[in-house]
């Protein structure tokens, strides 16, 4: 139910029981198509938007019966976002798995997982116009750079369960990656808190005692002459912690342009590699209907092919 105020524009919402467990950022996009998504970080920050009558932060989970406070803006008419049907048809085919609760898709590296910072839409703008009278919302999220397997729920009730699954860390989350120098172990654990911070005009993610825990396990699955090909098992989901965590121990991602250093990211590119080397494998997790699930998707083309050519020790 949507109340307006006419003199306004301020809506006053209530959440309906599929949109319980949303989190209130992801809510708002969903009702302001086309709205950048620093925009609505910006309306949640300075408290246009409140809940209940409260302020509150883009994380905040709403639940049946809550008031959401809307504020006017300005959007794109959602007709005016061209996504190409070569796009369409990408996003179909890395659909691995769907049924009613929830779809699986092996996104593709450089497709961001929902619209903002100058980006006029994301995967599951793609799902949606694929399905255009379904409801769906990401589970969880995965780095432009970063393929592989990506969660979307179809209704409220299977998005608050995949959603406790992620936050609680209930989820086998593993990665493949390409370590740029030699394991000197078969398993390496960080165990290094990680903080969000703004670097001038970026927000980067470093190692700080004020940070959120953070854990990844790195297994060594191949090694090369100048390169470690590890998978790397999350135990909490923290914003680029494998990249970070990574670099923290002197094995920085091949490829990353962000936290690998110059020289890095310039010699693996000057060897054929045009992206980040990270790539989500595999998830496995209780669904909704109490059924195990367990998901793979298999490394691309671009990132087996450099394997292929670096030389095995």
């Amino acid at each position: 139910m949507s109340i307006p105020d006419k003199s306004t524009g301020v809506r006053q919402v209530e959440v309906d029981n599929d949109r319980a467990g949303q989190r209130v950022d992801n809510f708002l996009s969903a009702r302001l198509k086309g709205l950048p998504r620093s925009a609505v970080y910006r309306m949640i920050r300075t408290g246009q938007v409140r809940i209940n009558g409260k302020r509150c932060k883009p994380t905040s989970r709403l639940e049946a019966g809550d008031v959401v406070r809307i504020p006017p803006a300005r959007t794109r008419e959602d007709g005016l976002v061209i996504i190409s049907d070569r796009v369409l048809e990408q996003v179909r085919a890395a659909i691995m798995f769907e049924n009613a609760d929830f779809m699986v898709i092996d996104k593709p590296s450089g497709m961001a997982v929902h619209s903002g910072s100058g980006l006029p839409w994301g995967l599951v703008d793609v799902v949606r116009r694929i399905y255009p009278d379904e409801y769906v919302e990401l589970a969880h999220r995965l780095d432009r750079e970063t393929s592989g397997c990506v969660v979307l729920a179809r209704n409220g009730q299977a998005l608050a369960h995949l959603n406790t699954l992620f936050r609680d860390d209930l989820i086998d989350k593993r990665y493949l990656c390409l370590l740029d120098g030699k394991m000197t172990e078969a398993l390496t654990e960080v165990n290094a808190p990680l903080q969000k911070v703004q670097d001038q005009a970026e927000s980067r993610v470093i190692i700080s005692e004020e940070g959120k825990p953070a854990l990844t396990r790195f297994r060594l699955l191949q090694a090369y002459a100048d390169g470690s090909y590890a998978e790397a098992e999350l135990y909490s989901g923290r914003t680029h912690q494998i990249r970070v965590h990574a670099q923290s121990i002197g094995l920085p991602l091949a490829g990353d342009e962000k936290y690998a250093g110059d020289a890095s990211f310039a010699r693996w590119k000057n060897r054929g590699l045009r992206r980040l080397f990270l790539h989500a494998h595999r998830l496995a997790f209780t669904a909704p209907s109490g059924e195990q699930m367990d998901f793979s998707a298999n490394l691309p083309m671009e990132l087996k092919g450099l394997l292929d050519a670096l030389d095995p020790v």
